[in-house]
């Protein structure tokens, strides 16, 4: 039987086990929230308004997304993978989208949905299968000894999350969903980041061989979403000078970042 020592250290350590876990699922509660903060812009300007920001908007998230996936999830991926474990794990990311698009989209002609709401479930689904790796991603960083890495993919994801909110939204309004399910509509399409943080930062431990595929991982699906959805997106809606000055916006905002925690 342990002594009143030990039992105060295993108490001590509980409860510092507890706050870790608080801390991050805040954390991760808040970047689910900033998904819901981006429907805001498509409520309060309606439809037509919010579809002509909505090129820039999607060419922001494009270059958030593309640099939080190359130097916050791929590049570390690498150092500590080697390049094999990167690109094959990248690849069944980027597959494990695109099948998710495909079942949704005939899930969606299955159950007869009109073409604005088979839309709005195509991309409500893509990008709450996409937010788990993610979580995982969040969690990971989160236990990482970097610091200034996980301060950059948590605040990427972040970030990212906003214009994914706004484009969640804006596919929903036409659809005919009210104000309401549209934001909570966006912030479901992050809610796995919150599970996926705690069990990547739970498994800590015996995850130090597979932090670098569950980065790759997340860093495909996010560089599939920025060629397959966000990018043709913008193109629909916007001048390609607007949808190139959104998309470097993006990528300089986060590259700026990274050289400040010199990631």
């Amino acid at each position: 039987m342990r002594g009143g020592a030990d039992g105060g250290g295993a108490d001590t350590s509980y409860v510092a086990i507890v706050g870790d876990a608080l801390i991050l699922t805040a954390i991760a509660a808040a970047t689910v929230l900033a998904t819901g903060v981006g429907a805001l812009p498509v409520i309060a300007l309606g439809a037509s308004r919010a579809r002509a920001a909505q090129g820039v908007l999607s060419g922001f998230a494009a270059g958030v997304m593309a640099v939080a996936a190359t130097v916050g999830l791929l590049k570390p991926a690498a150092e500590q993978g080697g390049a094999v474990t990167v690109v094959a794990a990248a690849a069944a990311g980027a597959i494990a989208l695109a099948i998710s698009r495909v079942a949704l989209r005939g899930h969606a002609r299955h159950t007869g949905s009109t073409e604005a709401g088979a839309r709005s479930l195509l991309i409500i689904g893509v990008l709450f299968v996409h937010s788990l790796p993610e979580g995982f991603a969040i969690g990971s960083a989160f236990a990482s000894s970097q610091a200034g890495l996980g301060v950059f993919v948590i605040a990427a994801i972040a970030i990212q999350n906003v214009p994914e909110g706004t484009a969640t939204a804006a596919a929903m309004q036409p659809a005919g969903y009210g104000p309401w399910k549209q934001f909570w509509g966006a912030v479901l399409t992050s809610v796995p980041q919150v599970p996926g943080a705690l069990v990547a930062w739970v498994a800590v431990e015996q995850i130090q061989g597979l932090l670098p595929v569950s980065f790759a991982l997340a860093g495909g699906a996010m560089l599939a979403l920025v060629v397959v959805d966000l990018l043709p997106d913008a193109w629909k809606h916007a001048s390609h000078v607007r949808v190139v000055a959104g998309t470097v916006g993006g990528a300089a905002l986060m590259l700026v970042l990274g050289a400040l925690l010199e990631v």
